[in-house]
This record gives structure tokens, C-alpha cells and sequence, in this order.
């Protein structure tokens, strides 16, 4: 084997024209384990996209400076690739891990106001001030405040385990946060007969979120105002329709999509589906899986929900809420018949939609779930 003979930096790579920062996920050799140029090295995660960085030279993997579940900046060194003997620059080794230290100390005390003396109490105890509520002026954390803090932790409950926040359940919250903070929710439900759908699914096959982003796709192309984006003082309709469908995964939610889901029959959009789940569980979801999503449904039936409200995915205007499908009394002429329904629940950005397009297009979906999905048989 050929070994590079010069010190070789392995960097955190950007992924994207929006990417400020990644996610060290796993690391796929040891300190001192011999590399090959191009071989898979380590996968770093930015925005539920996963990646394999590949070594850039061969030799040795002298240093590993960001271990799993670290967030760093793009072009930051996380590892050292040199020959066996090779003497790599400590100074170089000690000023990356000073970066590190100080991003860390820099990211826990970004936002907060604290007095000299406070502060110095902090240290003292080893108290996260982030976890402090201020008393003074402008939310200032004093001393008494972390004080009581420290009274009050004497009492607290022991913690079992900690879990950071990194990663996709990071990018989560974070939109999550962004999506409360700048959309006004409004939350409508709807009962939905779906005697029809289950009648098609023993015949077909196909699953009820296939036939649901089969709906969606139909009512957002009659309803255009539901399938857009509100940017500025502008609200833009996208001609596109690409359904995002929630996948819960063992690293959190991930968001793949059907891209022109209202020009696909109901058995490609299972299969699409199909493909795109299978993915999202191995963790093999590329950037163009996430990206383009119009509108977003997410489905909690499997756990036993009957109805919940959703967060809208930003920048989309709505998503979609799916509760478990029960059989339910139901007077049909005049005789009281036992049917499965389900409920719907449309949360939706009340800056673009009021309450009558929103209904309109729930009742799209209503009419097409229950009575025109039929047609779909054997397509």
C-alpha cells in the first residue's frame, strides 16, 4: 500500500449553500487503523442528510479531534490522516481542540446575560446558566439567582441519563421552534368514512398513506392556496406538488418526499413510498429525498392516536394530521350501521389561509378518500 508521505487534514464538509455547521455521527476506524484513499472514513450529518466523508489520502488515522455527536462548522479539522513514524504538528493538534473548547464554551453562553459575580458562582458550582432564570433587568441573570438555582438542585431529581441535542433531533427542534415562533397555527379536524379505503386495501394492498398523499395530491390541485410558501410580505403558490410524508427512524423524524405526487397513479406513489421509507430507516436518504416539499403529512394511527395536532413543517403552509382508523356507530338511512372511520387534523398557517379554504380543501380530501379512491383499483 501506498502511504501519503505529507499530513493530511480530514475536514468537515459543507453540504450545502445554507450549511454553517455539522454533525459528527460515526467514526468508521480507530486512532492508529490504517486508511485507504477513498474509502469510507466517517459520516458526518447537516439538515437529516446523512454523508460519508471518504479519506483523502492513504496512511494512518493519527488523530480524531471531533468525536461522535460533536457539531462543528464547515471546514473545520476533524481528523489527521499521516504515515506511522510521521510527526504531526502538536501546536496545529492544540490549537483545533482550543477551537473546540471554545465553540463549546462560546455555544453554552451564547445568549446570556449574567452579572461578573453570577458568573463566577456558576463556575464555582459547575451551574449551566442556560438553565438559570434571570431576575434582573432584561431577564440579567444576578447572584441570588443562581443562589436559589443551587438551593433548588438540592432537591431536584436525580438525572438518569443525559441525551444531547444534536443531530437530526437538533434540526428538529430547531424547526419546530422556528415554526411556533413565525406561523400563527390554526388547527381543523374532520371525520372521514373509510369504508371504501379499507375495502381497498384488502384488494390492493397499498397502505392508507399511499392513498392519502393520493388525496392530498388531488385536493392541493384544486385548492392551490394550501400547496404554498409565505415569504415577505409575498405568499407564493408552487406549481409542483411534492408531499412530504414523516418517518419516525431510531435518530428521530426525517421528512421524504413524493416529488409530483398528483401526476403519479396510486401504485407508484406506493411504490415511491415503499423505496423511501426502506431508506430513511437505513439511513440512506440523499439530499434530493428532503428536498422541494410542498406540503407535509404525518401519521400517528400506528400508535393508537385518534387525533393530535401538528406542527406545520416551514416554509409550507399546512400539514396534514392522521389519526388511527376505529369502528364507529353510524346512522346510514335511518339505521345505525357499525363503519371504520378516522380523523383528520389541518393545521395551517393562518397568514395565508383562513378557515373556509382550509375547510374547503379538507373536504376535498374527505370526498376523495371516501368515494372516488374506488377508481384507482387496478392503476
Amino acid at each position: 500500500m501506498m502511504v501519503h508521505s505529507l499530513v493530511t487534514k480530514i475536514i468537515m464538509p459543507r453540504l450545502s449553500l445554507t450549511m454553517k455547521t455539522g454533525t459528527v455521527v460515526q467514526w468508521f476506524k480507530k486512532e492508529g487503523e490504517t486508511v485507504q484513499k477513498g474509502e469510507p472514513l466517517v459520516e458526518v450529518l447537516s439538515e437529516k442528510v446523512t454523508y460519508d466523508v471518504e479519506a483523502p489520502e492513504s496512511g494512518i488515522l493519527r488523530k480524531i479531534l471531533a468525536i461522535e455527536g460533536t457539531d462543528l462548522p464547515v471546514a473545520q479539522t476533524i481528523g489527521i490522516i499521516a504515515a506511522p513514524n510521521e510527526q504531526i504538528p502538536e501546536a496545529e493538534v492544540a490549537e483545533v481542540k482550543a477551537v473546540l473548547e471554545r465553540e463549546l464554551i462560546e455555544k453554552a453562553e451564547e445568549h446570556i446575560i449574567a452579572s461578573p459575580a453570577a458568573k463566577r458562582l456558576a463556575r464555582e458550582h459547575g451551574v449551566d446558566l442556560s438553565r438559570v432564570v434571570g431576575t434582573g433587568p432584561e431577564g440579567r441573570i444576578v447572584e441570588d439567582d443562581v443562589k436559589k438555582f443551587i438551593e433548588g438542585t438540592r432537591v431536584a431529581p436525580r438525572v438518569r441519563e443525559v441525551i444531547p441535542l444534536t443531530g437530526i433531533r437538533k434540526t428538529t427542534a430547531e424547526r419546530v421552534s422556528l415554526s411556533t415562533r413565525t406561523a400563527p397555527h390554526s388547527t381543523i379536524t374532520m371525520e372521514i368514512d373509510m369504508t371504501e379505503a379499507v375495502k381497498l386495501r384488502e384488494e390492493t394492498q397499498v397502505s392508507y398513506t399511499d392513498m392519502l398523499v393520493k388525496a392530498t395530491a388531488q385536493a392541493l390541485r384544486e385548492n392551490t392556496i394550501m400547496n404554498s410558501t409565505l415569504e415577505g410580505e409575498q405568499i407564493k403558490i408552487f406549481q409542483d406538488i411534492n408531499i412530504g410524508v414523516a418517518v419516525a427512524t431510531e435518530k428521530g423524524l426525517v421528512v421524504p418526499v413524493v416529488h409530483n405526487a398528483d401526476r403519479l397513479s396510486l401504485s407508484d406513489i406506493a411504490s415511491a413510498l415503499r423505496l423511501l421509507v426502506e431508506k430513511a430507516r437505513e439511513g440512506k436518504l440523499t439530499k434530493e429525498d428532503l428536498k422541494g416539499g410542498t406540503f407535509t403529512i404525518t401519521n400517528l394511527g400506528m400508535y393508537d392516536v385518534d387525533v393530535f395536532i401538528p406542527i406545520i413543517n416551514p416554509p409550507e403552509t399546512a400539514i396534514l394530521g392522521v389519526g388511527r382508523i376505529t369502528e364507529k356507530p353510524v346512522l346510514v338511512n335511518n339505521e345505525i350501521k357499525m363503519k371504520p372511520v378516522m380523523q383528520l387534523s389541518l393545521s395551517f398557517d393562518h397568514r395565508v389561509v383562513d378557515g373556509a379554504p382550509a375547510a374547503q380543501f379538507l373536504q376535498r380530501v374527505k370526498r376523495v378518500l371516501e368515494s372516488e379512491l374506488p377508481r384507482e383499483r387496478g392503476k
